[in-house]
């Protein structure tokens, strides 16, 4: 038939492509693009400190939005299986909020972990995830 869409090789790609995850699909081709570098805030608020023993240089931290009544932009930084690190700090969190609120996936890696007396300074930096 004149026009019709066809796969070369017949049905092999739809075919993959209905069995699998569409993240599976656009994984390979994701890029992360580094926007900014800061340290967490609020590490020595933590209810659960044991998540400081257990990050390590290099992880990949989840950002997520927060309503919180001390800051409008706030955003959480959470481990990969979600436990709470801290903040990003009040000061650099407008421009990521507003990201952030218009749809755009940002996430953060740690680039230094440094124990101090009552408290540990994470750097981190913060990438935004592009499709």
């Amino acid at each position: 038939m004149a026009g019709e869409l066809t796969v070369a090789g017949g049905n092999d790609l739809v075919t993959a492509i209905s069995n699998t995850n569409l993240g599976d699909i656009i994984k390979p081709l994701t890029q992360e693009i580094h926007l900014f570098d800061t340290n967490i805030a609020g590490t020595t608020y933590l209810k659960d400190k044991t998540v400081l023993e257990e990050i390590q240089v290099g992880d990949r931290l989840n950002l997520r939005r927060e309503d919180n009544k001390f800051d409008r932009n706030a955003i959480l930084v959470l481990t990969e299986d979600g436990r709470k690190v801290g903040y990003v700090p009040e000061k650099d969190n407008l421009i990521f909020s507003r990201l952030m609120d218009a749809g755009k996936l940002l996430v953060a890696r740690i680039t230094k972990v440094t124990p101090h007396s009552g408290y540990t300074q994470i750097s981190i930096g913060i990438f935004l995830v592009d499709f």
